[in-house]
This record gives structure tokens, C-alpha cells and sequence, in this order.
């Protein structure tokens, strides 16, 4: 199947690699991780006078109502340039369970702000100690009065640093898993911010009776739940794509400029054998990212797709990541040059929402829905 973006996408692509081309090189970036944020507050204001902020958000509530390509092709150019803002974390996930489970009354007034630059969200779903898929266990919400508050530690928080609202996973009194909207701000919550070791930002976020406002009309969101994360292992993939494209323009360009022998390393023959093997698995990586966003933009939303998807992109990017250092020689690993930061971007989205091994897992557990064949 030959797949190719519409002229509006293509122009959606083109600007977002515009806008990031503009803003990052190596050493903007460095400077810009290493602010109190961690990333550009210009580039956020950028985005939401594009409208990405709201891309995925309905009209009705200040969004495109754009859909599953159209996050390809952004999430595409964020891995391409490394941009570190938190467009998956604070928009596109916490933002995506409020239109599916909110109120229109939640919808209009949280998503319009988000999608108008003026408020920062975070997913607060993982605990300490529990493995992907995370189901929040020892996260508790109590009722009391038609209020609820919820107590429990939420570690790690992907960019909960910089959160102005919390969406919040915790069990039910009465069995299942509810979301919540919580205010930063709220006594009673204590958020511990750290830098992971690709640059970003992350925390754990601590409720202790930490009033909370339910998110829609209640009860179970499981499945909303499971609909998010499969909606975030498309958005990752088509992030890690884009990450492995430069990675691997970069080790090509590298072996046609560095000679050695008075001739450049492409010349010899061994070197090209591995870089062929590179693009290979990104061609691989690429078909499976595709396969994952146009099942989600045909309206299936299943988990095993997601996990086939990002299992290949773990194996991908960990081939890609290894030889672009290696093919780089000792400037590989340094600071200065940048497959190294790819490599190490790459290594954490291959550890976000599941490793290779724990989606490995869920394609083999599928296996047993399917029938034998007789001989």
C-alpha cells in the first residue's frame, strides 16, 4: 500500500518542521533543557497560535478536530528535530481523556484554555512499582458528601513539573478505576520534579486527601483508560520515526564526509552493509507507525495493534540508535555531537508506556484468542 499525506497535511508537516527547524539545533536545545523548564515557552506559544495545542480537540471545544494522521505527521517532526516541548504529555493524552470522558461543561472550560496556551496538563496514572500496563491500585478516591478526594503517590508523572491540572487515575470504592481532575495547587499535594536522562522533565506527585473534581459522569474509566494509552504508543511511535530518520541521515552523512585512508567511509563495504541494515528496520519501524495510525483513524482502538507497533519500534530504534554511535566512531557518544541524544531519546521512548518485553508479552497472550488449525 502506498501512503502519502493530503496537501493539508503535508502543509500541517512542512510548518511544524518549519517552526522546529527555526527554533532547534544541538546547541539551542542544550540551552534550552537546561532552563528551570526545560522547554521554550516561545515554541508553546508558536504551537497554540498554529492550533496544534488543539489539534486533536472537537471545534465545539477550541480545537482542528483533526485526527489520528495529522498527530503522525506533528509527532513526526518533534522526534525529527528532538523538540523537547510537551506536546504527548500535557496535551494530546490528559487532553485526548477529557473529550472522551468529560463534560461539555469540562471540555469547554479545560481544553480551551489548553488549546489556547494557558494551561499545562499531566496524566497521573503509573505508581510506584507497578508495571505497564499501569492500573491505579494503591491510589484511592473517597466520596464524602458528593465530593471526592483522592490519596496515593503517582510516579513517574511525564512533564508533572510544569502541570497546572492533573488528570488522576484512582480505584473506586466500589471496584473500577475513575478519573479526576486536580488542581496543582490543591492542599494536600506535594509534587517531587526530576529530569529524566533523555533532558525532559518528569515527577512524583503525592494526594493526601487532595480534593478532586470527577471527571464526566463517574464511574469506570478503564476503558478510556486502555483507549488513551493505545492513542499514546501511535503518537510515541511517530515521534521515534522521526527520531530515527535524522539518526540515521546523520550516520549516511557522516560516512560520506569522514574518510579514512584518504577515501570516505562509505566507500567501504562493510560500513554500507550496516547502514542498509539501518534502513531497513526503519522501514520497518515506518510500516508498523503507519499500520497503528490508520487503524486508529478507521475507528479500532486495540491494544495488540498498538503493542505489534511498538514492539518494532523498540527493536528499531535500538538497532538505529546502537550503529548511528558506532558508525560515528569515539564522536558518537559525546555531548557535543548529536546521534547521542538521539540514541538516548530513543532509549526512553522505548521505556515509556511499556518496554519491548512487556508488549512482547501482550502479543503473546493475544495468541491464545486465536483458533488452532486442523490438519
Amino acid at each position: 500500500m502506498q501512503f502519502d499525506f493530503d496537501d493539508e497535511q503535508k502543509l500541517l508537516r512542512d510548518t511544524v518542521r518549519e517552526v522546529l527547524s527555526r527554533s532547534y539545533d544541538l546547541e539551542k536545545r542544550k540551552t534550552t533543557l537546561e532552563t528551570d523548564l526545560g522547554w521554550s515557552e516561545s515554541v508553546w506559544k508558536q504551537f497554540a497560535e498554529l492550533g496544534l495545542l488543539g489539534l486533536s480537540f472537537a471545534e465545539d471545544d477550541g480545537g482542528m478536530g483533526a485526527g489520528p494522521v495529522e498527530t503522525l505527521a506533528v509527532m513526526t517532526e518533534i522526534g525529527r528535530r528532538l523538540a523537547p516541548e510537551p506536546l504527548l504529555d500535557a496535551v494530546l493524552i490528559p487532553g485526548g481523556l477529557i473529550s472522551e470522558v468529560g463534560s461539555t461543561e469540562q471540555r469547554q472550560r479545560v481544553l480551551t484554555a489548553v488549546a489556547e496556551g494557558q494551561l499545562l496538563l499531566a496524566f497521573a496514572n503509573s505508581e510506584p512499582g507497578s508495571r505497564w500496563p499501569a492500573q491505579a491500585s494503591t491510589t484511592k478516591a473517597a466520596e464524602d458528601g458528593g465530593s471526592w478526594s483522592i490519596s496515593g503517590v503517582k510516579n513517574p508523572v511525564l512533564h508533572g513539573d510544569c502541570a497546572g491540572t492533573f488528570v488522576v487515575s484512582a480505584a473506586l470504592p466500589d471496584g473500577g478505576v475513575g478519573l479526576f481532575l486536580v488542581d496543582a495547587d490543591a492542599t494536600g499535594l506535594v509534587r517531587k520534579n526530576y529530569r529524566t536522562h533523555d533532558g525532559l522533565r518528569g515527577a512524583s506527585v503525592e494526594f493526601t486527601d487532595v480534593a478532586a473534581e470527577v471527571l464526566g459522569d463517574g464511574g469506570d474509566a478503564t476503558a478510556a483508560v486502555v483507549a488513551a494509552d493505545v492513542r499514546a504508543q501511535a503518537a510515541l511511535a511517530a515521534e521515534a520515526l522521526g527520531a530515527m530518520e535524522e539518526a540515521l541521515r546523520l550516520t549516511t552523512d557522516y560516512l560520506k564526509q569522514r574518510k579514512q585512508f584518504g577515501v570516505p567511509l562509505a566507500k567501504f563495504q562493510a560500513l554500507t552493509f550496516r547502514a542498509a541494515d539501518m534502513y531497513i528496520q526503519l522501514e520497518l519501524a515506518r510500516s508498523m507507525v503507519l499500520y497503528a495510525t490508520m487503524s486508529l483513524a478507521d475507528g479500532s482502538v486495540d491494544p495488540v495493534i498498538a503493542s505489534r507497533a511498538k514492539l518494532q519500534i523498540g527493536r528499531s530504534a535500538r538497532l538505529i540508535g546502537q550503529e548511528a554511535i558506532q558508525l560515528h566512531g569515539g564522536i558518537g557518544v559525546t555531548a557535543e555531537y548529536p546521534v547521542g541524544h538521539y540514541t538516548s531519546r530513543l532509549t526512553a521512548i522505548e521505556h515509556t508506556l511499556g518496554s519491548t518485553d512487556d508488549h512482547l508479552r501482550v502479543i503473546t497472550e493475544a495468541l491464545t484468542d486465536h483458533e488452532m488449525l486442523g490438519v
